[in-house]
């Protein structure tokens, strides 16, 4: 996250917490304590009516430290994960500030993607009773003052609990269903043995795909419509055919590495040599006459592949994180050379390529010929179809009759996410159906903290804004880059020659608060 600012008397501090309890407490506690010497900003101070968004994007610019407070409530909430996701962004762009110090709540489970993106390589403070806030309120203190966090970063692979607070508690209202299930949370990539995964074609694809040797795979789509969990399906296949997987998540390339072409294909391969437990020999390589992308074909295909001595598969997660470098045409048409050198040489044919992206590569890659995006498998990840939602609904105890499943399928238009934080609400009796749909656009309703995370990425972004106005009003938006970035966001479909919200719900919601 960069170098700890230098201590001044008094710190800009933010502070990132869930409106629920304990999170909402002691975030009011430290708060208090912390104000009597630095400046500290909590959105509990905001006025009625200011331009929350704005608000909380300019604070984020002037912090210092970010504190966070993740409890089994807060690392679900995709609030919370966008001020962690600004401030990493924000320390990344300046090499500095603000420094992200994150608070367990009584929280002891590992990360989950995409939170574990951002923490795990940092110390964290911890929390389990009201008996422990003196002590850590001392420990914030002395954080802020040039000291570091006790814990210590957490390990990247993990697994939720099966049943979490994430989200609100049951209304005395609501009605739990007659026949109880064992529910899955609905975020985050899905575990390869839930009983919650929807297989839909696009499986079907990657599954068959990786059954060849010498395959190259391109998963697309918007947010949160399970590219990874389709992605690490398809790598648990592989590995149960007997081939090494090597997986990595861009998302994790820091500043250093992103700003500088040498350093991105350095730690590239050294990257690619720690996850599959080889020796590193990355130095001896670049001592080589060559450029970037010969040696790193070099390097994979002189070393890694001949160590290995069988098949690899590349899996590349959220690759987009490269697309606004210099360097992008190198390193796509490194990969892409790769896919064509396994007609000629067979090393090659060893390697698997599986690219995960979110936004449309073709804008970001001039020349197709260069491009690794359009060989192989192609595969489109495509929302539920009303078979898929009734399905779903059956598998969590049918909380929906036939008419609300309906009337779900029009008001999130097969969602994936949304579908299953829906059925996982009424199935858990924390909401009844009723509320579902009464209060679906309301900011603290079942999808506000969705909704205002939306909100709060569009800040700033009159382009977008002005895209996403001109296709609620219009069904079309004038500018064609404009109109793939907010389908790489998740918020604009096409419909033939149409250009729609994604669903009734951001139509409705952002109809409001955009001043359509």
């Amino acid at each position: 996250m960069g170098t700890v600012p230098v201590a001044t008397p008094r710190a800009r501090i933010f502070i990132s917490y869930k409106r629920c309890d304990p999170d909402q407490t002691i975030a009011a506690e430290i708060y208090r304590a912390l104000s009597q010497q630095h400046e500290v900003f909590i959105d509990q101070t905001m006025l009625v009516g200011t331009p929350w968004a704005q608000r909380i994007e300019d604070e984020l610019r002037r912090a210092d430290f970010l504190i966070t407070f993740l409890s089994e409530h807060s690392v679900a909430s995709e609030m919370v994960l966008g001020e962690i996701e600004t401030a990493h962004r924000l320390a990344k762009e300046r090499n500095g500030p603000p420094v992200i110090l994150p608070v367990r709540l009584a929280y002891r489970e590992p990360f989950k993607y995409p939170l574990s993106a951002y923490l795990n390589p940092i110390n964290w403070a911890s929390w389990d009773s009201p008996a422990d806030t003196p002590r850590l309120i001392d420990e914030l203190s002395r954080a802020i003052a040039g000291g570091a966090l006790a814990g210590r970063g957490q390990p990247a692979q993990s697994q939720p609990p099966l049943i979490s607070s994430a989200v609100p508690q049951p209304l005395p209202s609501a009605q739990p269903p007659a026949r109880r299930v064992t529910l899955d949370l609905p975020e985050g990539t899905i575990d390869t043995q839930s009983k919650f995964y929807v297989l839909r074609p696009t499986d079907a694809i990657a599954r068959e795909a990786i059954n060849r040797q010498g395959v190259t795979i391109t998963i697309k789509g918007p947010r949160q419509m399970g590219k990874s969990s389709l992605l690490i399906r398809t790598t648990d296949a592989a590995t149960r055919l007997g081939k090494r997987v090597a997986f990595l998540d861009f998302q994790l390339f820091d500043k250093t590495a992103l700003s500088s072409a040498d350093v991105f294909f350095r730690q590239f391969c050294s990257w690619m040599s720690d996850v599959l437990e080889l020796e590193d020999r990355t130095e001896e390589c670049w001592k080589a006459p060559l450029g970037n992308s010969q040696r790193c074909a070099r390097y994979v295909g002189k070393y890694l592949l001949k160590e290995l001595d069988g098949p690899l598969v590349l899996a590349m997660d959220e690759v987009e994180s490269i697309f606004e470098t210099d360097y992008r045409t190198d390193f796509f048409s490194m990969l892409r050379s790769w896919h064509n050198s396994r007609a000629t040489q067979p090393v090659w044919k060893q390697l698997d390529l599986a690219l995960v992206t979110s936004t449309e590569p073709y804008q970001l890659i001039e020349n197709l010929n260069q491009s690794p995006f359009n060989v192989g498998e192609v595969i489109e990840m495509s929302d539920f179809t009303l078979a898929n939602v009734t399905d779903l609904n059956q598998r969590h105890g049918s909380p929906l009759n036939e008419a609300e499943v309906q009337k779900l399928m029009a008001l999130l238009n097969g969602h994936p996410y949304l579908v299953r934080r829906a059925l996982y609400l009424v199935a858990d009796g924390r909401m009844s159906a009723t509320d579902l749909f009464a209060h679906a656009t309301d900011d603290r309703g079942p999808f506000g903290d969705h909704l205002r995370y939306h909100l709060f990425r569009l800040n700033n972004k009159e382009d977008l804004i002005r895209g996403l106005q001109q296709v609620i009003r219009n069904h079309s938006c004038q500018d064609e880059e404009v109109f793939f970035r907010l389908r790489g966001a998740g918020l604009v479909r096409r419909e033939g020659r149409e250009d729609m919200p994604r669903c009734q719900l951001y139509a409705d919601y952002f109809r409001e608060y955009l001043h359509v």
